[in-house]
C-alpha cells in the first residue's frame, strides 16, 4: 500500500523561519486590537454592528492565518476553525451570530493574549538579532561604534565581542525550540475549537453535504430520465411503429416492408448505442471490471488531450468512492480540455493514511475559479458525500493543480485482482 511521507515537527531552522511569521501575525493582532475594542463599544448602539462584522472578518482571517502557521509547525496535529455559518443577509442576524458564537470570544481572548505571546517570541529573537549584529560588527559590516557608543580596538576586546556574539547566538538558538513550543501550546489552547463547537460545525457540514448529495442525486435522476425519454425511448417508439407498419404491408409491398425493417434494425443499433452511453454515464463497465486503475487509463487513452497517468493502489476503494473519483477525474479533464488551452495533463493517484489522493495537473493558462460555472462546485458536492476535499492551485498563466482527497480504505488485492496494474 502506498503510504504518505510521515510528518515531523519542524526543525530549528524551519522554526526560525516561522518565528518571524508568528511575530508579524502578533504585531498585526496588536494593531487590530484597538479596532476590535472600539467596535465592541459601538455595539451598545445599532451602528456598531457593521463594525463588528468588519472587524470579526479581519479577526477570523488573522486567527486562521495563525492556525495554518501552527499547523505547519506541527503537521501531526492540524488546527482548524469551527465558526458558526453566517446568515447570507441581514446585518442584525449576522452581527448577532458573530457575537453569540463562542469561537468569536476565543479569538478575542487570543487577540488580547498577543501581548504576552509577542513577549515570549521576542526573547530568542532579540538574542539572535543581537548576536548577529555583534558578528556583523566584527566583520566591519556596521558602523565604527557598537550601538553607537562602544568601539573595540584591542584584540582582547574583539575576542570578548566574539565571545558575547557566540553566547547570544547559542542562547537564542537553544531557547528557540522551548519558547516556540510554549507559544504553540498556549496559542493552540486558545485557537482550538471546543468539542461542542467542533461537533456543531461537523453537524452543519454533514447537513449541508447531505442536502447537496440529495440535490445531486435528484439532478442525476432527472438527467437519466431526460436521456431515456429523448433518446432510447423515442427510438424504441419509432421502432415499434416501423415494425407495426411493416407487419401490415409485408404482403402487399414486400420491398417497402424490407426497407422499413432495415430502418428498424438501424434504429435498434442507435438505441443500443445510446443505452450503452447512458449506462457508462451511470457506472462505466470498465470501472466494474478493471477498477479505478483500468478505468482512468481507458479514459486517458480515449481523451483527445495527451494525458500521463500514474497510479499506485494496492487494492480497490469501495464502489461508491471509486465511482465518485472516476467521474471527478473525468469532469476535471473535460474542464481542462474546454477551458485551460492545455497541451498536456497528468493524473496521479495513490493511497495513504486511509485517504485516496488524486492530483490532476495541466500546463494550461490557469485561472480556474470554482465560482465561474466550470463544474468545480459539482465535483466538490460529489466529494462532500464522502467527506472528501478539493484544493485548487491555479495562478494566472498556470499551471493548474487540483488535489482531491477522499477518506476510504482499500480492499485486499487478493480479493480484488482487477485492481492490479494492467
Amino acid at each position: 500500500m502506498a503510504t504518505a511521507t510521515p510528518h515531523h515537527r519542524a526543525g530549528r531552522l524551519t522554526t526560525l523561519a516561522y518565528l518571524f511569521l508568528l511575530l508579524s501575525q502578533n504585531i498585526a493582532a496588536l494593531l487590530l486590537l484597538p479596532l476590535v475594542l472600539i467596535s465592541a463599544i459601538l455595539t451598545l448602539t445599532w451602528i456598531g454592528l457593521p463594525f463588528v462584522i468588519l472587524t470579526s472578518s479581519l479577526l477570523r482571517t488573522l486567527a486562521d492565518s495563525q492556525r495554518r502557521t501552527l499547523t505547519h509547525l506541527n503537521p501531526k496535529n492540524p488546527l482548524h476553525s469551527a465558526y458558526r455559518p453566517l446568515p447570507p443577509t441581514g446585518i442584525t442576524r449576522r452581527g448577532t451570530t458573530i457575537i453569540t458564537d463562542p469561537a468569536t470570544w476565543k479569538d478575542l481572548l487570543w487577540l488580547i493574549s498577543a501581548v504576552p505571546s509577542l513577549a515570549l517570541l521576542t526573547i530568542p529573537t532579540t538574542l539572535l538579532l543581537h548576536g548577529t549584529y555583534h558578528l556583523l560588527h566584527l566583520l566591519h559590516l556596521t558602523g565604527p561604534a557598537l550601538y553607537d557608543f562602544y568601539t573595540p580596538t584591542t584584540p582582547l576586546q574583539h575576542l570578548l565581542l566574539l565571545t558575547t556574539a557566540l553566547t547570544l547566538l547559542t542562547t537564542g538558538y537553544l531557547l528557540l525550540p522551548p519558547a516556540t513550543d510554549l507559544y504553540t501550546r498556549f496559542n493552540r489552547l486558545l485557537l482550538a475549537p471546543s468539542e461542542k463547537a467542533r461537533l456543531t460545525a461537523r453537524v452543519a457540514h454533514l447537513a449541508t453535504s447531505r442536502a447537496n448529495t440529495i440535490d445531486t442525486q435528484a439532478a442525476e435522476i432527472r438527467r437519466i430520465e431526460r436521456d431515456l425519454h429523448d433518446g432510447a425511448q423515442a427510438r424504441l417508439v419509432a421502432l415499434g411503429m416501423n415494425l407495426g407498419m411493416a407487419e401490415h404491408i409485408v404482403e402487399q409491398d414486400p420491398h417497402t416492408a424490407r426497407a422499413m425493417l432495415a430502418e428498424a434494425r438501424e434504429t435498434t443499433r442507435h438505441a443500443l448505442t445510446e443505452l450503452r452511453a447512458l449506462v457508462r454515464g451511470i457506472h462505466p463497465p470498465v470501472l466494474v471490471e478493471r477498477g479505478l486503475h483500468g478505468a482512468v487509463h481507458a479514459l486517458a487513452l480515449t481523451h483527445h488531450l495527451p494525458i500521463t497517468v500514474t497510479i499506485d493502489l494496492h487494492g480497490r476503494p469501495a464502489d461508491p468512492v471509486e465511482s465518485a473519483a472516476y467521474f471527478a477525474i473525468a469532469e476535471l479533464l473535460t474542464n481542462t480540455a474546454k477551458h485551460a488551452n492545455a497541451t498536456h495533463a497528468r493524473v496521479h493517484i495513490n493511497h495513504g493514511k486511509d485517504r485516496l489522493v488524486i492530483t490532476i495537473t495541466d500546463n494550461g493558462q490557469g485561472g480556474a475559479d470554482p465560482t465561474n460555472g466550470t463544474g468545480l462546485i459539482g465535483i466538490q458536492r460529489r466529494l462532500d458525500a464522502f467527506d472528501g476535499t478539493m484544493n485548487i492551485t491555479s495562478p494566472p498563466g498556470g499551471p493548474t493543480i487540483v488535489t482531491l482527497e477522499i477518506p476510504c480504505a482499500l480492499s485486499s488485492p487478493k480479493t480484488s485482482p482487477s485492481s492490479e496494474t494492467a
